[in-house]
């Protein structure tokens, strides 16, 4: 699903050059779910844009699904998210002037699907949120933005999810139950998960953890997994 190749990336802060990630390799097998953990500014933020062809990579290579993403113009990229990648941003990014219903149906209506808010409905209902569908972000609680957020970005069946610290704005007992909810239906879905996160235990529940560091990527042994699981 996923490859990257020698990728590199730098910024400019005044005067100086900040590395932020150094030939980065990588393979994500479909279905995998791969953790990201690293402290601020350490570059995760900056690896799911460059992987959703939020940003373009300086040096290197990233392949999703054998397409190479610096073959695709702006247009194919956006092509690319709305047909196969679903984005989880710790913000929630919801439309304020949408109510929950129409912020779900939202990447549905843009790609022209008819059944656009019939599978809104179905995807909110799915998150526990039925009850709040004629609601406006305002009128919800956090963990319920996130919730309507979750929904969207799975509402299309993305075969790639991208997750940034999808519950880092939620008091602990809020944020664990949106854990637990995205697990179960990337379970659902089959879908690759690439989740950035402080929260060891949503850690443990991947495949795999990596740890971004200095701009590299190591992997971390995955110690009481099993545990966990059960």
């Amino acid at each position: 699903m996923i490859e990257l190749e020698r990728l590199s990336m730098s910024y400019a802060i005044g005067d100086e050059e900040v590395q932020v990630l150094r030939d980065l390799d990588l393979k994500v097998a479909d279905g995998e779910r791969v953790a990201i953990l690293g402290p601020s500014g350490s570059g995760k933020t900056t690896l799911l844009l460059l992987l959703a062809g939020l940003e373009r990579c300086q040096q290197g290579h990233i392949r999703l699904g054998g397409v190479a993403l610096s073959d695709l113009d702006a247009d194919a990229l956006a092509d690319l998210r709305r047909d196969r990648i679903g984005f989880i941003f710790q913000s929630f990014h919801l439309v304020p002037s949408l109510t929950a219903l129409d912020n779900v149906a939202l990447p549905l209506e843009i790609a022209g699907d008819t059944r656009a808010r019939m599978l809104a409905a179905r995807m909110l209902d799915q998150v526990g949120l039925a009850y709040r569908e004629r609601h406006y972000p305002a009128q919800l609680s956090g963990g319920e933005q996130q919730r309507v957020a979750i929904a969207r970005a799975l509402v299309h069946g993305p075969r790639l999810i991208l997750a940034d610290e999808p519950t880092g704005n939620l008091d602990s007992r809020t944020g664990e139950r949106v854990g637990h909810l995205l697990f179960d239906l990337n379970e659902g879905v089959g879908a690759t998960l690439v989740l950035v996160t402080h929260d060891a235990g949503f850690a443990r529940r991947c495949d795999r953890v990596l740890q971004l560091r200095d701009g590299r990527l190591v992997e971390r042994a995955q110690e009481g997994r099993d545990a966990f699981s059960a």
